[in-house]
């Protein structure tokens, strides 16, 4: 399609107005659901200018989900590939379980950012770019031989090119700001293009601005007027000449706020404790992206929730295990290399048999890899990544609302049997956010812990309750005192023990323990037909592509259903017979196939794997394209 004509100028505000514009006098596309990516340079704003369109839209009644990407390297060259920052919203009337698969509204503030998600827009979609940005030294820092929006090769999408840059430095000139200053005003401007755009409220993020720069005036009263000007300026002049209308979706009744997954897992583990009427100790290192759990928990202290930093991720996880056996709830967070380190530190967790949560929010490896990319390879870790026989208790969230559930379960598992439990997530999933009905505290599942009696005789610290649970014992208590550590204990008495036999009593213990949570854990459900073709099969975070693919492919008459494992050891007892009612299975993961090797070993099950390694979480249409290919085969 043609390049939409660029208009050189606009009148900035004078003030914010109290009340909205009027409807802007242009043709309205209707759709039930868009994708939005803002993009440029780190420094650029696009992060908060994604999380303002994300409250936003959920102020205008739609379900969201979100992606925020950030660079790999920390200081990226300005300018470059490898520099480029976005956030991508996807919005509508009903489910969004993904962020999109291609963006329908591109916001590319410099050559870099259009040439990195120019391939990602809609045929047709429309690019609002800086022109500013683009002089002859940038776009071809950014690998282009000639300026792209002169040379033809954006044909196919709609182009507003607009010098944003002297947009917003004249909405704001009466403001006395420095040049710095000023230029960090034009995302604001570019928001504010956007929201006009999509008919969003502007009212949100004006209040947003008035709390965050209320000690400095002049700073709150320029991303206002740049804010405001973009708006009346998507209003007043015929550069974008259409705008969309999104209807609201139909919300179940309730409160509901924006939760992304790391608030998720944060609030459910501070429930957990609330409930467990224990504190909470949350131990860490930083290591991205687990280090942005870290500062949720930091700001929750109110709540009974100390937050120390460890030196290293071994020592975090050391923390963790003495508050369990002091009798807070201990919980540490970390990414891959983290959770290699801790190896040794969670075999005296099992050995010990003290209840304490282990996150492990994956990236790109192995080493440093790509830490600002997502992966879902730390699995096999997780399941034998220690030396010794050790099992324990493996769980994986699917979405950022399942973070909420999953931490509590995560809290709730480890006390009742008295076991450390890894909880898998990634940064797809601790970064994206969705829109989450609140649920009362009160109405949260009892957490039990294991009963505490020495009925008057020589307390037994191997005592076993119906679960195979051992009592937890809180150091200090008069008539209780018993030896903990890593050596071997004797199976009735808790002391020191080396006898082989013993030993071997003791392994099967702690591995029928765990073995045995399976009898309590909810049966693996199926989103389809009970039997037939195939079964798409997943963990963790693919959850939302699967089951929007599979969805797609009903509407075919494909004999398809979908199914998430979120406990992964032990698996739901139904698992084996599930599967064996499907005539193939077709495992999609973020990883060289370590599920498929896992049911492979476990039910002798020959799944067909869909592996992806880039970085990237699936795309519906991936899993789509999938399963038709599968199907169509079949014969």
């Amino acid at each position: 399609m043609a390049a939409i004509k660029r208009t050189p100028g606009a009148v900035p505000p004078e003030s914010v107005p109290p009340a909205p514009v009027p409807p802007a006098r242009v043709p309205v596309e209707e759709r039930a659901q868009a994708t939005v990516r803002f993009a440029g340079d780190s420094g650029d704003g696009m992060q908060l200018a994604g999380a303002q369109f994300t409250s936003a839209s959920a102020h205008a009644g739609n379900l969201v989900f979100t992606l925020p990407e950030n660079p790999t390297e920390i200081r990226a060259p300005a300018g470059s590939l490898a520099g480029v920052s976005g956030f991508t919203i996807h919005f509508g009337a009903h489910s969004t379980r993904t962020a999109g698969d291609r963006v329908d509204v591109l916001v590319a503030m410099n050559p870099a950012a259009l040439k990195v998600n120019h391939p990602a827009l809609q045929p047709g979609g429309l690019a609002i770019v800086n022109a500013d940005a683009f002089a002859p030294d940038e776009w071809t820092k950014a690998g282009y031989d000639a300026n792209p929006l002169e040379d033809g090769s954006l044909a196919g999408v709609r182009l507003a090119a607009l010098p944003i840059n002297k947009l917003s430095r004249a909405a704001i000139a009466r403001i006395k700001l420095s040049p710095r200053e000023a230029e960090r005003c034009r995302n604001f401007f570019a928001l504010g293009m956007v929201y006009w755009l999509f008919d969003r409220p502007t009212e949100p993020t004006l209040r947003w601005i008035r709390a965050k720069f209320a000690m400095n005036p002049a700073v709150l009263e320029a991303n206002s007027l740049s804010l405001m000007a973009g708006y009346r300026f998507g209003e007043t002049n015929p550069v974008v000449p259409f705008r969309f209308r999104v209807p609201k979706a139909n919300f179940a009744p309730g409160k509901y706020r924006k939760l992304t997954g790391n608030e998720g897992l944060a609030l459910g583990l501070v429930s957990a404790a609330h409930r467990a009427e224990r504190p909470l100790v949350f131990a860490s290192c930083p290591i991205h992206p687990a280090s942005e759990l870290m500062h949720e928990m930091a700001e929750l202290k109110r709540f009974d929730v100390r937050c120390p930093q460890a030196e290293d991720e071994i020592a975090a996880l050391g923390l963790a295990l003495g508050a369990s056996f002091g009798g807070a709830i201990g919980v540490t967070a970390t990414s891959g290399p983290g959770l290699s380190l801790q190896s040794e530190m969670l075999g005296l967790a099992v050995m010990a048999e003290l209840p304490c949560v282990i996150v492990d929010l994956q990236r790109g490896g192995p080493s440093t890899g790509l830490p600002g990319k997502t992966e879902q390879a730390d699995l096999l870790q997780a399941l034998f990544g220690r030396h010794g026989e050790c099992p324990l208790v493996v769980l994986a969230a699917a979405t950022p609302s399942d973070c909420f559930a999953l931490a509590y379960e995560a809290v709730r598992l480890a006390v009742r049997y008295m076991t450390p439990v890894i909880l898998l997530g990634d940064l797809y999933l601790s970064a994206a956010a969705e829109a989450w009905r609140i649920p009362a505290v009160d109405d949260l599942p009892a957490i039990e812990t294991p009963h505490l009696d020495a009925n008057g005789s020589a307390f037994q610290p191997n005592l076993r309750d119906q679960r195979l649970a051992r009592p937890w014992a809180i150091p200090g208590v008069p008539g209780f005192e018993h030896r903990i550590g890593g050596l071997e204990k004797n199976v009735e008495t808790g002391y020191v023990s080396s006898d082989p036999d013993n030993h071997e009593r003791m392994v099967h213990l702690r591995a029928r323990k765990i073995a045995q949570i399976a009898d309590e854990l909810p049966a693996l459900a199926v989103a389809g037909p009970e039997s037939g073709d195939l079964l798409v099969l997943g963990w963790g975070s693919t959850q939302g592509a699967i089951q929007s693919a599979v969805e797609r492919a009903q509407t075919s008459d494909l004999a398809v259903a979908a199914a998430q494992l979120r406990y992964l050891n032990p698996m739901p007892k139904n698992t084996a017979e599930l599967l064996s009612r499907y005539k193939k299975v077709l495992v999609p993961e973020l990883n060289g196939g370590q599920l498929s090797l896992l049911l492979r070993a476990r039910f002798g099950v020959e799944s067909i794997g869909l592996c992806k390694i880039q970085g990237e979480p699936f795309t519906v249409g991936e899993i789509e394209m999938k399963i038709a290919e599968i199907l169509q085969s079949k014969t």
